[in-house]
């Protein structure tokens, strides 16, 4: 059955992730999937590691992603939609750990309202960062509250929606003299691009496919 007609339940995602996940250590992704000049990039340049939590919510019998708009202020990524997350700290003692700490300190969501299922492969990103998505099943009666300094809001977007193709686009712009293409899933008033529809990608991809 391909992704896009598969009824999401945590159950049948447990499942997936088990089957699916983990993957070997050598194993990862990035946006050099759409731009193939950028895979010598990532061997030839230290990343800065980072790590994001995919959080999985059930609400109304359907699985929802937990996103946010990130603030304009912001060095990196401003003002895009995107996964809570961040830079791993020296004192993070893994990359789960990192997510989780990112996630309390952008959207006030307490680590023990999260159930760490399984971890994709590192993303690397053209900005130079390699992300280790986490996947985690967020309570649906966890308070969550955006960090002004960091986060402009919060959303969540249908697992269903995200996983069908049909719902993908292919965006590009010019980037260094070169054009350089991406994904991108529009949900509503919601532009998902970049990296974020990159790892929603892999999702589908690696979990799904």
């Amino acid at each position: 059955m391909s992704a896009n007609n598969i009824a999401y339940t945590l159950d049948h995602i447990r499942q997936q992730v088990n089957r699916k996940l983990p993957f070997p250590d050598h194993e990862h992704d990035g946006d050099y999937h759409m731009n193939p000049d950028f895979y010598r990039l990532v061997g030839s340049r230290d990343s800065i590691d980072a790590a994001v939590l995919i959080g999985l919510v059930e609400r109304n019998e359907e699985v929802l992603l937990v996103l946010t708009k990130r603030a304009e202020r912001l060095n990196a990524h401003s003002g895009q939609i995107a996964f809570p997350g961040g830079k791993i700290d020296p004192t993070d003692t893994s990359p789960e750990d990192a997510a989780l700490r990112e996630a309390h300190e952008e959207i006030s969501l307490e680590h023990d309202h999260v159930e760490i299922i399984g971890r994709l492969p590192d993303y690397y990103t053209g900005s130079g960062f390699r992300v280790a998505p986490i996947l985690g099943v967020v309570d649906p009666n966890a308070p969550m509250e955006p960090n002004p300094e960091e986060v402009d809001y919060i959303f969540e977007a249908p697992l269903g929606f995200l996983m069908n193709t049909s719902n993908h686009r292919t965006g590009s712009i010019r980037y260094q003299g070169s054009e350089r293409f991406f994904l991108e899933m529009p949900f509503g008033d919601h532009f998902i691009w970049g990296v974020t529809a990159g790892m929603i990608n892999v999702l589908r991809n690696r979990v799904f496919s």
